[in-house]
């Protein structure tokens, strides 16, 4: 019997967004105060440190109320090894996890969403402990990595390694997930992996750059990483079905190049399900022309300087999205707990019920777990 996932009963700017370009796969109005010190990391042996990622994350789990002041992980790279979000409880976000961390003691980051497959309840399973499971143990993994091994994590390879580390400890007995990771690295590359629903978008000024696919067996059935009991799996067997259970290896891995004032949006499909790309690069763009981050220029609009006082905390004069990543990642989980409430106007989701299964009369949002990371690119300035 396949898992699947069973179907379940603001105002913007105005603008033409321009649709320009795709990764290469793998085989397959603020004038800037005083600039504040920050810490910097030494990378010497290791890739360049030309570029960093200024990351926060919020969350909200189905059926309970969003609180944007305590569904919000702000990343701070000099915290970042004592201060994870799974250095203590679990983030209050469902079935739906995510990790951000250094790799090692340099620059360069890993962050992604994981989301555990709903339709493992009709098992009796929650596959909540499998989705923060597989975010633990990736963070464990680039938290924990040598010295001369630091410049070599690539998503594909952590999004492996957290899969066998969930695998060998034992410690979750059964579920599934779907996975969209990155690691990011100082000299502006970023590799991805996503396999599933989950997915994510690299925004430029004006324009959604490139945007991910999500991998299904079926509609409503996404690729998945799971763990599966033998009882179960014998069962299925005898019954002549064949389990849904991919592997790392079948994730999509793309390659990509970022450059100053790119906003990476990694979200499970809490938020795919409701808000489409140019949705999210209208409120995106709305944020980052308010607070100066992007700004009108000769030939269009571009990133402005003052993007790297507005990513340090305590820039944006906020008591809780005190950073232009927060204020971003706050307002997409927002607006897709709102649209996925709205009974009147059709989302992503309920345009393709529509499209596969007329006979269903789906309307409006699609209630559900939403976990949303964000990350701002920034150019480190020369102090030359």
């Amino acid at each position: 019997m396949a898992v699947m996932r069973p179907l379940k009963s603001l105002s913007v700017l105005s603008f033409t967004p321009i649709i320009l370009g795709s990764a290469c796969r793998i085989s397959s109005p603020l004038s800037q105060p005083q600039k504040p010190q920050c810490a910097t990391y030494s990378t010497s042996n290791l890739i360049p440190d030309t570029f960093s990622y200024r990351i926060a994350a919020s969350f909200s789990a189905k059926g309970r109320r969003f609180d944007p002041k305590g569904d919000l992980f702000s990343f701070n790279h000099s915290k970042a090894l004592v201060d994870g979000p799974y250095a203590g409880k679990r983030p209050n976000s469902g079935q739906d996890a995510f990790f951000v961390g250094t790799v090692g003691n340099s620059a360069n980051v890993a962050f992604g969403v994981t989301d555990g497959v709903g339709g493992w309840s009709d098992s009796g399973i929650d596959s909540a402990d499998f989705s923060h499971g597989l975010c633990g143990s990736m963070a464990d993994i680039a938290k924990n990595m040598k010295q001369d091994a630091m410049g070599q994590l690539r998503a594909s390879d952590l999004l492996q390694r957290g899969y066998d580390k969930v695998v060998a400890d034992k410690v979750v007995s059964s579920g599934g997930s779907t996975a969209c990771i990155a690691v990011g690295m100082g000299d502006g590359t970023l590799q991805v992996a996503n396999l599933g629903d989950s997915g994510f978008i690299q925004l430029r000024p004006n324009a959604v750059y490139y945007s991910s696919k999500p991998q299904t067996h079926a509609f409503n059935t996404p690729y998945q990483l799971s763990i599966i009991p033998p009882k179960m799996l014998a069962r299925m067997r005898a019954f002549g079905s064949q389990p849904l259970s991919d592997e790392p290896r079948n994730a999509n891995v793309t390659n990509h190049k970022m450059r100053h004032g790119d906003v990476l949006v990694f979200a499970t499909d809490g938020v795919w399900d409701n808000l489409s790309s140019t949705d999210l690069l209208k409120l995106v763009s709305r944020n980052m022309i308010g607070f100066n981050g992007w700004a009108a220029e000769k030939n269009g609009v571009g990133a402005t300087d003052h993007l790297d006082f507005l990513t340090t905390e305590g820039g944006i004069a906020k008591e809780y999205e005190n950073s232009l990543q927060a204020v971003l990642a706050v307002a997409i989980t927002g607006e897709a707990k709102m649209a996925s409430m709205n009974t009147k106007l059709d989302g992503p989701f309920a345009r393709e019920v529509q499209k596969y299964y007329p006979g269903e009369k789906w309307h409006g949002g699609k209630i559900d777990d939403i976990c949303v990371v964000v990350a701002i690119v920034v150019e480190n300035q020369s102090d030359a």
